[in-house]
């Protein structure tokens, strides 16, 4: 049992977090209130600038291709096969939730190491995380401003959002990697500390989220388990899509999975953000669907990797005995 709660913490995190949710709904105005998320996701991109080995993608600046499709993929395409499919299917509140999930870049740490369990090309992975994050601050704004204007849901101060995603996203990752050559040498011992400082951030999100709306969920009880059932579909959708964009390119394999697995992984901490400045109240429910779309990405995109690293060590094992 221990050793089960020991590889699966993260998950009974997740499973101990909205009880107190529910439990305890008046600690989310709390956190809320005293900022302490604020500083937490600030650290928690502060430590990705420290930690973000970015020398390694000058490379794929020479084969710009494949980047450039996942930008398309994942702030284009994405967003709008997510809005389409959420339109049609659910309520307002969770539909805004999807396209806040959607817009959001991809993720910083989590696609890179699934990337490296698939034996696929990390510094491409890299490349899309570092122009997927740069670029989503100037495209979340106006995406969710198009995408929300459609039936008249919402109006976006689209300036105010992008100057606030900048300082909060953008300004302590160029600090940390400004810092980051001065502090190299004294990473390396902190690195699962800030792993487990970073998940513990997205464990303090799905809290304040779950707490801000506990007692609508109970309300809303079967609306929200197909929401869940909803974003499976998504994101299933989503790295069918990207795996087959890849080979329409003609990628090598790890460039293959790299493309599949993290242009298709979205970001719930900026997703946080952007329903904690503007949607929250009026819509206390919206980052249920973001949740919902992080867990799937999780469970799906660690059983893809491990996939693809059977594929990769076949394939290298056949090659050898040629």
């Amino acid at each position: 049992m221990k050793a089960f709660l020991k590889k699966n913490w993260f998950f009974a995190g997740i499973f101990v977090v909205v009880l107190m949710a529910f439990r305890l709904p008046g600690l989310g105005q709390w956190v809320r209130e005293y900022g302490i998320l604020s500083i937490g996701i600030f650290l928690a991109f502060f430590i990705t600038g420290l930690t973000l080995e970015t020398s390694s993608i000058g490379t794929q600046l020479r084969q710009i291709r494949a980047p450039a499709a996942a930008m398309v993929s994942s702030l284009v395409v994405i967003p709008l096969l997510a809005w389409i499919l959420a339109r049609l299917l659910l309520p307002a509140e969770f539909m805004i939730g999807v396209c806040i999930i959607a817009t959001a870049p991809v993720t910083v740490a989590a696609g890179t190491v699934m990337t490296d369990l698939g034996r696929g090309n990390v510094p491409l992975s890299l490349f899309i995380c570092v122009l997927g994050n740069a670029l989503a601050v100037l495209t979340i704004p106006v995406s969710l401003s198009v995408l929300l204007s459609f039936g008249g849901h919402i109006e976006l101060p689209v300036l105010r959002m992008l100057s606030r995603l900048a300082l909060t996203v953008l300004v302590p990752t160029i600090l940390g990697q400004i810092l980051r050559p001065l502090l190299r040498r004294w990473l390396a011992p902190y690195r699962k500390a800030f792993s487990l400082f970073q998940q513990s951030i997205v464990l303090l999100i799905i809290f304040n989220a779950m707490a801000s709306s506990a007692g609508r969920i109970l309300q809303a009880g079967s609306s929200v388990v197909a929401v869940l059932l909803f974003m499976i579909v998504l994101h299933s959708l989503v790295l069918a899509m990207n795996y087959a964009i890849s080979k329409f390119m003609k990628l090598d394999r790890p460039s293959t999975t790299a493309f599949t697995i993290h242009v298709s992984q979205k970001t719930l901490t900026v997703s946080y953000l952007v329903w904690a400045g503007y949607f929250a109240s009026r819509y206390p429910m919206a980052l249920i669907p973001g949740i919902g779309y992080h867990l799937t990405q999780t469970i799906l995109d660690s059983i893809l990797a491990e996939r693809f690293r059977v594929a990769a060590d076949r394939a290298e094992k056949d090659s050898s005995s040629c």
